[in-house]
Parts: C-alpha cells; sequence; structure tokens
C-alpha cells in the first residue's frame, strides 16, 4: 500500500494525541495534554495522567477525524505507541486503538515512542528519505541513533546513562524556581542571559571518558554544579545561569551528534523531541552542521513534543514497508528501548 491512511495513538506521558496521515502526508494532529494539572506537582503524576486520558480519549479522536475530514471506516491501519512511558498512560492509548482494530477489522501496529520522534521528520513528500543520524533529545531520553531505515533498522549510538537532558532542564528550573515543565521556562529566561557568563562542565566529554562513552550523555555533574553555583553565589544573576546551562547542555548535544554523523559517514542530522524545540539548539544546530556540511533536519516546534503525528508516520512507514501488523492483545512495556521497534 504506497498511501496508506493511518491513525496514530500516543499517550505514553501527558498528552493525549491523535494524528492521522495519508502517506506522508499529515492530515490532523489534535493533542490534549494535561500539563497544568501536573504543574502544582512540580512534574507528571502518573495517576493523574492516566485519568486525563481516559477522559480526553474520545473527543481527541473525533476531533482528528473532523479535521482530517475523514471517518473511522476510511482509516487503513492503526497505530499506538506501546512504549516506553507510563504504564498506566500506555494502556489506556493501546486499549483504545486495540479496541477500534477489532471493531473495524483493521491492522494495528504496537510501535516504539522513541523511533517515533524521530518518524515526524518523514513528514514530507518532496523530500527523499535517506539514512541519517538522529538526536533524540526528549524528557526522560537523550541518544543518539544511526537510523539506517525508520521503519526496519534503528541502531542505538549512545544514550543517557543518568539524567536526559529534558529532566536536567526540569531540575534546574525548580532551583531557579520557574515554572514547569522547565525547558520553556529556562529556554525563555536565557535569552536575556550570557551563555558565556559561567563555565558549567560538559559530561563525557573528556578523552578518557570519551573512550568508553564516546556518544553517551551524562548531566548528573552538570545539574549539581549549577547547584553548586547557585548556594554559592547568592547574587547570581538567574539569567546568566540558564543561558550558561542551556548552553552546556547544547554544545555537549551537538559536539557528540556532529561527531557521529561524520565517523558514520552519514550526510543528514535529525534532531527530534521536546528538547529540539529549544530555540538555543536549533540555532546553534544550523550554525555547527553548516560549518561541517551536514543537512540539518528539525520538525516544526509543534511536532517536537508528543503528538499522533509521529505515531501515524512511523505506522505509515511500516505499512509501506510491508510489515507485519501486531494485532490485538499485545503488551505494553514501560522501559522497553529502540531494540523493540515493532511490537508482535
Amino acid at each position: 500500500m504506497s498511501e496508506p491512511l493511518v491513525l496514530g495513538i500516543e499517550t505514553s506521558c501527558d498528552e493525549t494525541a491523535v494524528g492521522i496521515v495519508k502517506g506522508r502526508k499529515l492530515l490532523a494532529n489534535v493533542i490534549s495534554s494535561s500539563v497544568e494539572e501536573h504543574a502544582r506537582f512540580g512534574g507528571v503524576v502518573p495517576e493523574i495522567a492516566s485519568r486525563a486520558h481516559l477522559e480526553a480519549m474520545q473527543q481527541v479522536i473525533s476531533a482528528a477525524l473532523i479535521e482530517a475530514k475523514v471517518s473511522l471506516q476510511d482509516i487503513d491501519a492503526f497505530g499506538v505507541t506501546a512504549g516506553p512511558g507510563l504504564i498506566g498512560a500506555l494502556l489506556v492509548g493501546t486499549s483504545a486503538a486495540s479496541g477500534l482494530a477489532l471493531a473495524l477489522d483493521k491492522p494495528l501496529f504496537g510501535v516504539n515512542h522513541l523511533s517515533s520522534h524521530i518518524a515526524v521528520d518523514s513528514l514530507d513528500e518532496d523530500r527523499i528519505l535517506e539514512p541519517a543520524i538522529g538526536l533524540l533529545v526528549s524528557g526522560g531520553h537523550s541518544s543518539i541513533l544511526k537510523v539506517s531505515n525508520l521503519a526496519t533498522n534503528v541502531e542505538v549510538l549512545g544514550a543517557t546513562i543518568d539524567d536526559a537532558a529534558g529532566e536536567a532542564f526540569d531540575k534546574i528550573a525548580r532551583l531557579l524556581e520557574l515554572d514547569f515543565p522547565g525547558g520553556p521556562a529556562i529556554d525563555r529566561l536565557a535569552q536575556s542571559g550570557n551563555p558565556d557568563a559561567i563555565t558549567f562542565p560538559r559530561g563525557l566529554t573528556h578523552a578518557h571518558d570519551l573512550q568508553d562513552h564516546r556518544y553517551d550523555f551524562s548531566f548528573s555533574g552538570l545539574k549539581t554544579a549549577v547547584s553548586r553555583y547557585l548556594k554559592e553565589t547568592p547574587g547570581a544573576v538567574r539569567a546568566d545561569v540558564a543561558a550558561s546551562f542551556q548552553e552546556a547542555v547544547v554544545d555537549v548535544l551537538l559536539t557528540k551528534a556532529i561527531s557521529a554523523a561524520q565517523a558514520e559517514g552519514f550526510e543528514s542530522l535529525i534532531i527530534a523531541g521536546g528538547v529540539a524545540a529549544n530555540s538555543r539548539l536549533r540555532t546553534q544546530a544550523e550554525q555547527r552542521c553548516q560549518e561541517a556540511k551536514i543537512r540539518l533536519r528539525t520538525p516544526p516546534k509543534a511536532l517536537c513534543t508528543d503528538n499522533g503525528a509521529m505515531v501515524a508516520a512511523l505506522t505509515s512507514l511500516m505499512v509501506q514497508a510491508g510489515e507485519t501488523p501486531t494485532g490485538v492483545g499485545f503488551s505494553a512495556d514501560s522501559s522497553s528501548g529502540l531494540e523493540r521497534l515493532l511490537w508482535r
């Protein structure tokens, strides 16, 4: 099937999201977020997220169908995030998708949340898909991926060994008494700060670290350094702290990702995930990729955070590649890595 009409459901965390694509064309992307309900706790509360998914699911599906101007009967295949994520939240999505697929007798694909983030880059009918290095930077994941084929062959070259970039942003935002989620809050504050004001450490970038952790990330030391600086510097300029912290994260992410592209001989770098919406990361990525003669691809900011379009996009690629559907009755996996692209 060259241009399947696919509905994708994403419920791995605090967004209830449904996307509809036809082939590689985006028709609808509807999101209901429960982030405001979590803000007073300073982080996502799993039980609140699961209940919010239950309440929003039917309306979000209906809104996506209206936006795409199609009916459920028109859908050729359903896709759903099967992991990783919060298990209760995942179960809401997988149950909804399984019910739809069973009732309509349509194929169902349980797909990987992480590779879905990279797959959103495929939603451009005019561009030929080619192998690329993927820099995935979402709330709980920071990974460098060798993407030979989005639907069938994604290899992890490196990953975080402690805090992911998104987690570090949230933790530093709390130290700076900023709003949740921390990423956008730090990005805004850093606009008025000096990124060179404070030299914070770049984790796993020294020669002895690169021997065993060439493409791995560690942001726990950076978090500790910022915390210590704030305690020892009562009059610290918060904007400078935010900008300098953000610069350290961006520097490490891009240095390792560009190094991987050069070492693997790939001419393209895809940056995806929630942190890919960060303005400093996007600006520096454009500059440094241009200097390294690497083609940079970043999704629109609206498609960086969790969304249903990315799930539908990956599912569509799998349908076009002739992959066997998952079918109903599979189990969600909250801790799955990228070794599992498609649930069987």
